[in-house]
């Protein structure tokens, strides 16, 4: 018999996975946006939070998403954005061959990082 694994949310990830840079332009309660920037070879893990969504809006570079229910497969350039919702695992990948920078905006509702791996 498979033992059922208990998923664990955190309400700060940032020690679960390494970016070249992190930064926080803004905070408050039930909103924040984050800048990251990933090398090539760099990717934020599978998660998913349950109460927020991800907006996601890239600076430079070109980012790849992997979505799970539905399985989706994303592309993005500067300028793009994408929304994973609340309670949709995620997986954040670099698709170039320089870095990438991307806005973060999450909210609305509290913070929290499940990771699935």
């Amino acid at each position: 018999m498979k033992a059922e694994r208990k998923l664990e949310a955190v309400k700060d990830a940032s020690h679960l996975y390494e970016v070249e840079r992190r930064a926080r332009h803004a905070e408050r309660p039930g909103f924040r946006i984050s800048e990251l920037q990933l090398s090539p070879s760099q990717t934020v893990p599978w998660h998913f939070h349950t109460h927020i969504s991800d907006t996601f809006y890239v600076l430079e570079g070109e980012m790849r998403l992997f979505l799970q229910n539905p399985k989706q497969d994303v592309r993005l350039g500067v300028g793009d954005s994408f929304v994973a919702a609340a309670g949709r695992p995620h997986l954040v990948t670099n698709a170039g061959k320089n870095s990438m920078t991307f806005l973060i905006l999450q909210g609305v509702g509290e913070y929290d990082y499940v990771p699935l791996v």
